[in-house]
């Protein structure tokens, strides 16, 4: 399949380093606001829509992690982006990974936050992607956002949670089923031993979506890999951790 135009959200100075924020399955670009505004004054940030997600393309599934991938590179060849930070969240870490293995030359350094390598059943996937096309993204909202936040957090700020849910919602039925299909197919374990660029691993103690055993796995198998688990976090530590999450990010940026 080829590459498509993705949307981006072009932030910060031009001439600065670029960093790349890659999203989570149902999500924009606007998943990534904490560090959009932690970041844009000393780099480029770069918050690409997925395809089949927010305001990029919506082509038809299947898709593949590699089609994905293929679509952050023909971006950065459309920015005049040589090389990137690049730092994916739970399908986006999965794009990041299928980036630095096949095209290491592009990743100057790689972030992966709550994801793995190989997240079955395979069943389950293609299940919510048949749900999905026939009744439409809101049929799972509600379980993917849970998910999402620790009950905690999700009582402490419910306004958030419902611009999540929504942000679910308003994503088109056949990127979110084709992009689970993606999922489904990928298995990036025997490949992470080829990634060189500087990694940091990131998990959410309490995220039951990509628990930090898949994580632990990624740092172990990633050579000299940093790991870093944060509580209390879910699936987007991110959001509830963002202080940490920031401060770990910098760090790794800066020493890449």
């Amino acid at each position: 399949m080829s590459p498509v135009d993705l949307f981006v959200d072009d932030a910060g100075h031009a001439n600065h380093e670029a960093v790349v924020f890659l999203g989570s399955l149902g999500s924009t670009n606007r998943m990534w606001e904490p560090q959009a505004r932690a970041f844009s004054d000393d780099f480029r940030v770069l918050c690409p829509d997925t395809r089949g997600h927010g305001n990029s393309p919506v082509p038809a599934g299947p898709y593949s992690i590699a089609d994905l991938a293929a679509d952050v590179l023909a971006l950065l060849d459309r920015l005049g982006v040589e090389q990137t930070h690049v730092v994916g969240l739970s399908l986006g870490g999965m794009i990041a990974m299928e980036m630095s293995s096949s095209h290491p030359k592009r990743v100057r350094s790689l972030a992966v936050i709550s994801t793995s390598a190989f997240l079955g059943p395979r069943w389950a996937w293609t299940e919510r992607a048949a749900l999905v096309r026939g009744t439409g993204t809101a049929a799972v909202s509600n379980a993917v956002v849970g998910r999402w936040f620790t009950a905690e957090f999700a009582a402490a700020n419910p306004d958030l949670v419902a611009d999540m849910q929504r942000m679910i919602e308003h994503t088109p039925a056949e990127g979110y089923a084709a992009c689970c299909e993606a999922i489904a197919d990928m298995d990036l374990r025997s490949r992470l031993g080829a990634i060189d660029a500087p990694t940091l691993v990131i998990a959410g103690r309490d995220d039951p979506a990509a628990p930090p055993e898949h994580l632990r796995a990624i740092a172990r198998a990633i050579p000299n890999a940093t790991y870093l688990e944060l509580s209390p976090a879910a699936h987007l530590a991110n959001w509830e951790q963002q202080g940490p999450v920031n401060e770990a990010l910098r760090t790794h940026l800066d020493n890449s």
